[in-house]
């Protein structure tokens, strides 16, 4: 009888296991079927790749810039004219970057928020961002970018910003054994506050107007410096991540249940907890170098998904990259068109629409009794 009953409940717990309805803050919200969601943001995902190419300073007719990414794609040279060059050289690799970028944000916001089994956590928690702002600060003000003592250029120091933030949590994270959430977060806001104080300092001893400008609109987030060898790193990562973590679906549902039921069911926490660490942030890390620091999509764009398909991760994260891309792709439309005179910064514009989102969605979850 006892063993009859062992089995039930192990049962029951793996059905909630694979459903990833936990603590997650997805109760009460009705879960649609993913397949078609997908289908559908997929679809959106390419008419705003192709709005982001077409529309700018000078517009191009979609039918125009599908036949220069077609003759391209075929191996064909670039012909007379500005349209293959703003087509291809300039707005492509751009679109093609906010996609990405905002596809890596979403799963990383996914994974950060399992980590920590914190519904408000995002990939910046664990100070990663600031690490990678600190190096790519370093390297405009101290000239330690291109040309400057180690040639690392602005991408590559705001990536060795970013490991080096990394190694250090973690040497904080797991003194005393064990790699409990509540230490990883408080080591990770630590020494992310201590890097972005230090942060404010380079930017007071930024040498000129113009280069304090730089920094500033680099630390607010910008795509403005997309090329296609800048696409090669994040091209890389985001997919295979993506890849990783919808192998590791389960045990993030599972993380979400608790520990001790996790351990029961078969995971590892310790090992999940820290493969999970290493891989966000060196996929925050590359984000970082690439884009600038871009808030809210990590944060905001899990909770939106969640409310629609539920918490399991298997439905999630692929949803959570698609969401994510749409989402950036579209604002870094609104960045370029609106205004004549001036670019503005991606993350002053994902901040001004993430704050009043993500009241709304917390509101509607209180309202929901989840």
């Amino acid at each position: 009888m006892i063993s009859t009953l062992s089995a039930s409940r192990r049962k029951a717990t793996d059905a909630s296991l694979d459903d990833g309805s936990r603590d997650d803050g997805s109760r009460g919200a009705r879960s649609l079927p993913a397949g078609p969601l997908a289908l559908v943001l997929g679809v959106a995902l390419l008419v705003a790749l192709t709005a982001a190419v077409a529309w700018g300073s000078t517009s191009i007719p979609p039918g125009e810039v599908w036949s220069v990414v077609g003759r391209r794609l075929a191996g064909e040279g670039p012909r007379p004219g500005t349209d293959d060059l703003i087509v291809w050289q300039l707005r492509v690799p751009r679109a093609l970057l906010a996609a990405l970028v905002g596809a890596g944000l979403g799963l990383v916001g996914t994974a950060v928020q399992a980590l920590v089994r914190n519904p408000l956590a995002d990939p910046y928690m664990l100070g990663i961002c600031n690490g990678a702002s600190l190096g790519a600060v370093a390297a405009i003000v101290l000239g330690l970018g291109a040309g400057g003592a180690l040639g690392l250029g602005l991408s590559g120091a705001a990536f060795a910003g970013a490991l080096a933030t990394f190694a250090l949590v973690w040497v904080i994270a797991r003194r005393g054994g064990g790699f409990a959430p509540l230490r990883l977060v408080l080591a990770g806001v630590a020494i992310g506050q201590f890097l972005s104080g230090f942060t404010s300092y380079l930017v007071l001893q930024a040498g000129d107007e113009q280069q304090t400008r730089s920094v500033l609109f680099w630390l607010m987030g910008s795509l403005s410096g997309a090329s296609w060898p800048l696409l090669a790193v994040p091209a890389v990562v985001v997919p295979a991540a993506l890849l990783w973590l919808q192998a590791r679906a389960r045990g993030l549902n599972a993380l979400l249940m608790g520990d001790e039921t996790a351990a029961g069911l078969g995971v590892n926490v310790t090992r999940l907890r820290r493969e999970l660490f290493a891989v966000t942030s060196v996929v925050t890390g590359v984000l970082v170098a690439v884009s600038g620091a871009i808030a809210f999509v990590g944060l905001m764009v899990p909770h939106a998904c969640r409310l629609v398909v539920g918490g399991d991760h298997r439905r999630l994260l692929p949803l959570s990259a698609l969401f994510g891309a749409l989402l950036l792709v579209v604002v870094d439309i609104v960045c370029r068109t609106a205004m004549a005179s001036q670019e503005l910064p991606v993350g002053v514009v994902t901040s001004l629409i993430g704050a009043p989102a993500l009241l709304y969605l917390l509101d509607r979850r209180l309202w929901s009794g989840s």
